[in-house]
């Protein structure tokens, strides 16, 4: 079994207590080939601060720990893939730890929501756990947030991002590790009540079994196995029961203080101050939940972000498809919340898409900037439902603030979010505060794609559908080279107002490319969207 060309990842999940890595590679008819894995405990995030911000010494330990990833990502020639959850999520100098951890490691960190979180949790958890075609529920607990997801194989049917971890918890209970029968019952309290409404949610949907993933599962899995007189070699698969996880709960809220606590058997002694908050948590979801056995999987966070960008790189060695399969359902159920008739919107996307492929010599842009032009263009018009007045500026909103958006990043959102902002009225400019804030190459790439989808809206203007499809080709006839953009159409049939609207707006495609552009009709069938 050969590994297919360009297909070594190295996936960073950047959690709010350790940075992990795992580097593999795609091979054929195979799960990936793990090449390297390690862990790094940092303490990025506090709950002290409600993870409100990040302390100037945890962020140099997490861009330490991130230059040491990508040296190891170099080594196996690995495209690195880092993504940051909830201690960055939520962090008001989140923009800090991102920009010092591209100049000073090199690495350009990718926020993701909590639900896309939770989805990727999903998919990394399952690779190491039969589920088959039993409905599952898989559950982790981070530093700052805990998700929950139920699904069947790998469709997720239930998504939440929860703000409870055992940091937050522990900062907020348990400072310093030190605690007592009376913080005890006032952390079940809390917990329970913050999960009540989920819990109904939860038993609506049903599940068959528990896949528990994370550091801390894990570590509690150990101390019951432990305090069974058991050592078993790995946790893989291994199972925790109600039974084994209060007596668990039991011996680690006797020890008052993180030091007796770090004398458990099993227990890993980095997280003998926050263990208790985790244990506490986990035990009050098998409550809430009504969970009897739970299944220990070795995989989570890292292993989904590996998986994902695995299957968006070479589709074909799937281990477990374009706007992916998921990205795209969960862009058109937004679509149809808002925008009672897509009709519009898909076919001036579709048209988007074929001008897109037919400059691609002019722009340069790749396969995962057509998807966030799809993405796009499918949710351009969703701002109708506020008002019809200034709807782009909704539709920004509406896309920015979603939390539906499953497979998307925080910045491939805000991208997504503003190509569908320019679909109209002014051209972006440097004095748009969130266009500012853009690195110089996705602002040339919300330019082209917003310049791209304003022609492609333009040449439905009547919402007839009166072209069919575009094509374009480069003009050297004259003194001055031209891209000359053919909207195609049957005979007979009239587009000048169409025309008219595609010309008037093609001027920032036009800008950005350093182009002449002229748009015309063509009423024979085209023979190819390619650049002639």
């Amino acid at each position: 079994m050969t590994p297919p060309s360009n297909a070594t990842i190295a996936a960073v999940d950047i959690g709010t207590n350790s940075l992990h890595l795992v580097v593999a590679r795609a091979v054929d008819g195979a799960a990936p080939e793990v090449l390297a894995r390690e862990k790094i405990p940092v303490r990025l995030g506090s709950g002290r601060s409600d993870m409100k911000r990040l302390a100037p010494e945890a962020i140099e330990r997490a861009v330490q720990a991130l230059d040491h990833f990508r040296q190891i990502a170099a080594a196996h020639d690995a495209e690195l893939v880092a993504v940051a959850t909830s201690a960055v999520r939520e962090a008001e100098n989140q923009a800090e730890f991102i920009n010092r951890a591209a100049d000073a490691a090199g690495v350009r960190v990718a926020v993701i929501s909590g639900v896309e979180e939770a989805r990727l949790i999903h998919l990394g958890a399952i690779s190491a756990v039969p589920v088959a075609q039993r409905r599952h529920l898989v559950i982790d607990i981070g530093g700052g947030s805990t998700e929950v997801v139920i699904a069947e194989t790998t469709k997720p049917l239930f998504l939440r991002s929860l703000k409870l971890g055992h940091i937050r918890l522990s900062d907020r209970f348990f400072p310093n590790g030190e605690v007592t029968a009376q913080t005890v019952k006032q952390c079940r309290r809390y917990v329970r009540a913050f999960l009540a409404p989920v819990a109904q949610e939860v038993s609506d949907v049903g599940f068959e079994l528990v896949v528990g993933c994370s550091g801390t599962i894990e570590n509690l899995s150990r101390i019951a196995a432990a305090a069974n007189g058991q050592t078993p070699r790995t946790v893989d698969n291994l199972e925790l029961t109600r039974k084994d996880l209060d007596r668990v709960v039991a011996i680690l809220a006797s020890h008052p203080n993180a030091a007796e606590r770090g004398m458990v058997d099993g227990l890993d002694s980095q997280r003998s101050d926050v263990i208790v908050g985790g244990a506490i948590l986990l035990r009050q979801l098998f409550a809430s939940f009504d969970i009897n056995t739970l299944t220990v999987s070795p995989s989570a966070l890292r292993e989904g972000v590996l998986l994902d960008r695995l299957r968006r790189r070479t589709p074909s060695h799937d281990p477990l498809h374009h706007l992916g399969d998921l990205r795209r359902s969960s862009v058109l159920a937004v679509a149809r919340r808002f925008d009672e008739d897509l009709d519009h919107a898909q076919h001036a996307t579709d048209l988007a898409l074929e001008l897109f492929d037919a400059t691609r010599p002019q722009h340069g842009l790749e396969q995962p900037d057509r998807d966030l032009l799809e993405a796009a263009g499918l949710l351009h018009n969703i701002g109708r439902f506020v008002a019809h007045a200034a709807h782009h500026k909704h539709s920004y909103y509406l896309i920015r603030h979603s939390e539906h958006l499953a497979g998307l990043t925080e910045n491939e959102i805000e991208l997504v979010a503003q190509v569908a902002r320019y679909h109209r009225k002014s051209n972006p400019r440097p004095k748009h505060r969130e266009f500012a804030s853009l690195h110089d190459a996705d602002q040339r790439k919300v330019q082209i794609l917003a310049g791209l989808l304003r022609i492609a809206i333009g040449l439905d203007r009547t919402y007839r559908e009166a072209v069919s499809a575009i094509s374009a080709k480069i003009n050297t006839e004259g003194q001055t080279e031209e891209l000359v953009i053919n909207a195609h159409t049957n005979n007979g049939v009239d587009i000048e107002l169409e025309l008219f609207t595609a010309r008037e707006r093609s001027g920032l495609l036009a800008d950005i490319l350093s182009t002449a552009l002229r748009i015309e009709q063509h009423t024979d069938a085209p023979t190819s969207s390619a650049l002639a």
